[in-house]
């Protein structure tokens, strides 16, 4: 049987996935072996921690908000089950950004969703 010497198209699906890897360390950038592994374990990461980064931010905007509410002397809880009540529900990221770079605004907006 001849030898059969294989094409570009093969060179070229593993310079890609050695591409990919440059940035890591060892045997992670320079065995394609490894670095086929390398490139699936960092795409699972990579998928779970976008998912995990919204969950995150939304606790961290819970908390800035509960924060900031409870200062006034409402929890949580009270402050949005009032915005639901009024039919006022932002989104807990303008919430967030209100409370912590405009206290003021924030506290106007509690007492006048307290008063009505």
């Amino acid at each position: 049987m001849t030898r059969v010497k294989r094409g570009y198209i093969a060179k070229k699906r593993r310079k890609k996935i050695l591409a990919f890897v440059s940035g890591s360390r060892g045997a992670h950038s320079k065995l394609f072996r490894v670095a086929n592994q390398q490139k699936s374990r960092a795409l699972v990461s990579a998928h779970r921690d976008r998912l995990k980064r919204k969950r995150d931010f939304r606790r961290l905007w819970i908390t800035r908000i509960n924060a900031a509410s409870r200062a006034n002397g409402v929890s949580y809880n009270k402050f949005i089950q009032f915005l639901y009540k009024r039919q006022l529900l932002t989104n807990r990221r303008t919430l967030a950004q209100i409370a912590v770079l405009n206290n003021n605004c924030f506290s106007m907006m509690l007492e006048n969703i307290l008063v009505s």
